[in-house]
C-alpha cells in the first residue's frame, strides 16, 4: 500500500508518523499551507510534495485530512485526476463516505475511518495511535482493504453503516468534549470552595480516573455511586442550594440521567423524591 496524505495538521500528522513508524510505506504529504506540509514530512521522515496531482499519481491510497469543511473541496480537486482503482479515505468523524460523491464513476473506492481518540498534539498525539479504536464505514472493498490494514497494525476497527455516522460521532463527542466540560465545572465548585485551580485537578485525579476506569470495566450501572443513586434527596437539595444558577440546570439534567441508571441498578428503591427535587431544582 502506497499512502498519500493530504493535510499536515494534526491528524495527518499523526497518521503519517503512525503509519511510517509501523513500518508502512507513506509516500509523503501535500498541503496549501507548504510549511506544514514540509514540517510533516520531515517529522514522518518521507517526502512533501509541491503538486497535488504528483501525491496522487505516486499513491494508490489517499487519506484526507483535511478539516471537514474542506474535504469536498479537496475531493473536488482529486476526482479530476487519474484515481481510477485508488482507495480514498477521510478521517472524519461526522462525514461519511457519501462526501465522494461520484467516485464510482471514477472506478475508485471510497471510504471513511475514524479513530476514537483526541488529536490534542500534532507531534505527540501518534504515540496514542497503537492504542485507539477505529470505526470504518465506505465501499466494500476499500472497507475490507482499510479494515486489514489497521487490523495488521494492532488497531482494533468496527464496521458501521453510513447512516449511523451522525450519531456515532456525537456519541464520541459526549464521550470526549461534554466529558471535559464536566470536569471543568467540577473544578470550578472546587475552586470556589477555597482550591487552586491546579490542586483541585491534581486532589480529585483519583476520584476522576478511578471513575472512569470503573465504567470502562463494569459499566455505568455498576459503577455507579453518590447521594443520587444512595437515594439521598437532602443532600442533593443542599448542593443545589449552594451552586451557581449557571449549573444548577446541568446538575439537574445529569441528576436525571442518574436516576434512570439508579432505577436499574435499585430497581426496587423509590426514587420519587429525588425525582422532585431535581425536577424543582431544589426550590421550595
Amino acid at each position: 500500500m502506497q499512502i498519500g496524505i493530504i493535510g499536515a495538521g494534526r491528524v495527518g500528522t499523526s497518521v503519517g508518523k503512525y503509519f511510517a513508524q509501523s513500518g508502512k510505506t507513506v509516500v509523503g504529504f501535500y498541503d496549501n499551507e507548504q510549511m506544514a506540509a514540509k514540517e510533516a514530512a520531515e517529522f514522518a521522515q518521507t517526502d512533501c510534495f509541491l503538486r497535488l496531482e504528483e501525491l496522487v499519481r505516486r499513491s494508490d491510497t489517499l487519506f484526507i485530512t483535511s478539516p471537514d469543511g474542506i474535504i469536498r473541496e479537496v475531493w473536488d480537486c482529486i476526482r479530476e485526476m487519474s484515481i481510477e482503482s485508488k482507495i480514498i479515505c477521510h478521517c472524519s468523524g461526522s462525514l461519511s463516505s457519501d462526501v465522494f460523491s461520484g467516485i464510482e464513476d471514477k472506478h475508485a473506492y471510497a471510504c471513511s475511518i475514524h479513530p476514537m481518540l483526541a488529536f490534542s498534539d500534532k507531534f505527540s498525539s501518534y504515540k496514542q495511535l497503537n492504542q485507539a479504536f477505529f470505526t470504518i464505514e465506505g465501499d466494500k472493498y476499500a472497507v475490507q482493504e482499510m479494515k486489514a490494514f489497521m487490523e495488521s497494525l494492532g488497531n482494533q476497527v468496527c464496521e458501521i453503516a453510513k447512516e449511523q455516522k451522525g450519531l456515532y460521532h456525537a456519541a464520541a463527542s459526549v464521550l470526549s468534549n461534554h466529558v471535559v466540560a464536566v470536569l471543568a465545572a467540577g473544578y470550578e465548585l472546587l475552586v470556589e470552595s477555597g482550591f487552586s485551580e491546579q490542586f483541585a485537578r491534581l486532589a480529585s485525579a483519583n476520584l476522576v480516573l478511578g471513575n472512569v476506569q470503573s465504567v470502562v470495566e463494569n459499566g455505568p450501572v455498576k459503577a455507579l455511586t453518590g447521594p443520587i443513586e444512595r437515594g439521598d434527596a437532602l443532600t442533593v437539595q443542599k448542593h443545589l442550594a449552594c451552586i451557581p444558577d449557571e449549573m444548577r440546570e446541568m446538575y439537574c439534567v445529569l441528576g436525571n440521567r442518574i436516576v434512570q441508571l439508579a432505577e436499574e441498578k435499585n430497581p426496587t428503591k423509590d426514587y420519587s423524591e429525588m425525582k422532585k427535587v431535581l425536577l424543582s431544582k431544589g426550590e421550595q
